[in-house]
């Protein structure tokens, strides 16, 4: 699983003019499936995305988590984010998990965030969407769970 995460002051996500999702400080997660991902990754995923120590301290130092400054989450789906560039010029998806799957694993995230204590907004799964924010920072990390296995080796 893959999780683009930038931290915001607001963000929104608009689907047919209509706002599906908005939020105020915390964090912005476009979050894509891929084929071969298992709940492990889901788990990991959602534990790093409430504890990552990226938000600012009253000393300015970033060393307090989702959790701690009670931060909100605005989910949205974006399988672009397996794209393989490696060959040509158009962009590979065969990386990311079908769209059927893709989104039980989406509803599952946003069931897993709330569960540890997260409030979260959601875009529509699959739809063309607009999306706003205010990059608070900015600060924008790169997930992937896949290299939780690599940290284990080193």
């Amino acid at each position: 699983m893959r999780a683009l995460i930038q931290r915001v002051t607001s963000a929104s996500v608009e689907v047919d003019g209509a706002v599906t999702g908005s939020i105020g400080s915390g964090l912005l997660v476009f979050f894509a499936a891929g084929r071969s991902d298992t709940a492990e990754d889901l788990s990991y995923l959602c534990r790093k995305l409430v504890n990552l120590r990226i938000f600012n301290d009253d000393a300015g130092k970033m060393n307090l988590s989702l959790l701690d400054v009670g931060g909100e989450v605005l989910l949205v789906s974006q399988f672009t984010l397996y794209a393989s560039t490696r060959k040509g010029n158009r962009p590979s998806f065969t990386a990311a998990a079908d769209p059927d799957e893709g989104r039980r694993w989406y509803g599952r995230c946003q069931d897993e965030l709330l569960r540890l204590g997260i409030p979260v907004e959601t875009g529509v799964f699959g739809a063309h969407m607009k999306v706003s924010l205010v990059n608070d920072g900015p600060v924008t990390i790169w997930l992937d769970s896949a290299e939780r296995n690599q940290s284990r080796r080193r």
